[in-house]
């Protein structure tokens, strides 16, 4: 019995939830998301509440119940307030810049790396260092996040490089610290 699964999802005030067959679509303030779902699982809508339950026993389905009723939620959370992740650059000549709606990261390359912004992410840039990467779906924003943090990564000997903000990055000691 999935613990997280039972709890049913809130639906807050200006949120829209429609069922059809094994498709939920949520509209709210910030825009609209949808997903389709397994044949093994129950979703029902009722009193501002939004239900997932599993249709048939089978270890599987109990996998995958916590999982959409999680998903559910984080559609819930997207389309009324929205997903960001700040990202920091750190390193001498180490900035981020936008154009038109791209990105431009320059950190150490013979030039600039281009990124461009997928439909429904939106990036500002706050004195060329630090990025902010917003949208209503929470994986694209993360999956975005990620991408941008992977063109220069943290090095741990000087903590240069691509970060988010509030990462702990594990310093270590160099060459000459043994001797």
């Amino acid at each position: 019995m999935s613990r997280i699964g039972k709890v049913p999802v809130k639906i807050p005030g200006g949120v829209q939830v429609s069922i059809v067959g094994q498709k939920i679509e949520v509209k709210g303030s910030k825009g609209t998301l949808s997903r389709e779902f397994p044949r093994d699982l129950k979703i029902e809508s009722k009193d501002n509440q939004v239900t997932v339950s599993p249709a048939i026993e089978s270890e599987n389905v109990k996998a995958l119940w916590g999982l959409y009723k999680v998903l559910i939620d984080n559609m819930v959370i997207g389309v009324s307030e929205g997903y960001k992740i700040m990202l920091e650059i750190v390193g001498v000549g180490y900035k981020a810049e936008l154009k038109g709606k791209d990105l431009n990261v320059f950190a150490g390359f013979s030039g600039p790396k281009f990124f461009k912004a997928p439909k429904g992410i939106t990036f500002t840039v706050e004195g060329g260092t630090k990025v902010t990467v917003e949208g209503i779906d929470k994986e694209i924003v993360g999956k975005v996040a990620a991408e941008i943090r992977r063109i220069r990564p943290p090095e741990p000997y000087k903590g240069k490089g691509i970060k988010y903000l509030g990462e702990n990055i594990r310093r270590k000691a160099g060459k000459t610290a043994g001797k």
